[in-house]
């Protein structure tokens, strides 16, 4: 199975105590803000890396470092064109109402994962099943492997489909773990979803439709 990236210190403080020590780059050392600092995925491990923005920097060029770290990237698309129906969601048999996809670059397919009280418990089913209806919509063409996430999520009758970077998807997990309470979450856990996703709303860029992109070129 692909193994999912583990949490990056900066986002243990959604899955534990605050640790005492402030947040530094895990590359140079330099403090770095709590919240707000960028990220890296350590392409080998499969881990989150807190980095300062000059590391991040040397690291956004694909190749950059021998491919070892991958910055992530700070972009938020819509595809608001795309229709979701109900076959659709059912065929990928994710037992919660939110999940995420990401291309898993060493194994060269999809990985999906959604948020459970245990952390992010990742989906056992056919990655070409994920592939065919995921396939249909034109972010999952954008998506760049092992730093941005297809974020789903199932609310009230459609299906909401967002390009995500992928620390931001841990960071829901590690909400949700600390606030999930009793069968179905709680509501302090539901309002921090709702919260959440209005926040990936609202930083969400609309992908042009193609007949927009058509009229757009000279």
């Amino acid at each position: 199975m692909g193994a999912a990236p583990a949490p990056a210190r900066g986002l243990r403080r959604f899955t534990g105590p605050r640790a005492p020590r402030p947040e530094t780059c895990e590359l140079c050392g330099v403090a770095v803000a709590e919240d707000g600092h960028r990220h890296l995925v350590e392409t080998e491990k499969r881990a989150l890396v807190c980095a300062c923005t000059g590391c991040a920097l040397l690291f956004e060029r694909p190749g950059a470092g021998a491919g070892r770290f991958r910055t992530v990237p700070d972009r938020y698309l819509a595809d608001p064109d795309h229709q979701w129906d109900d076959g659709a969601w059912e065929l990928l048999q994710i037992p919660v109402g939110v999940a995420f996809f990401f291309r898993n670059a060493a194994l060269d397919r999809l990985v999906a994962l959604y948020p459970s009280p245990a952390g992010a418990t990742e989906s056992e089913l056919d990655p070409g099943t994920w592939q065919r209806v995921l396939g249909a919509g034109r972010l999952a063409g954008l998506l760049e492997p092992d730093v941005e996430a297809l974020l789903l999520r199932r609310n009230e009758g459609r299906t909401e489909c967002y390009l995500v970077p992928i620390d931001v998807c841990y960071e829901l997990v590690g909400r949700m773990r600390l606030l999930w309470q009793g069968f179905d979450g709680g509501a302090e856990a539901r309002a921090a979803l709702r919260a959440f996703f209005e926040e990936v709303e609202r930083r969400s860029r609309v992908v042009p439709s193609p007949a927009a992109a058509a009229e757009a070129r000279p």
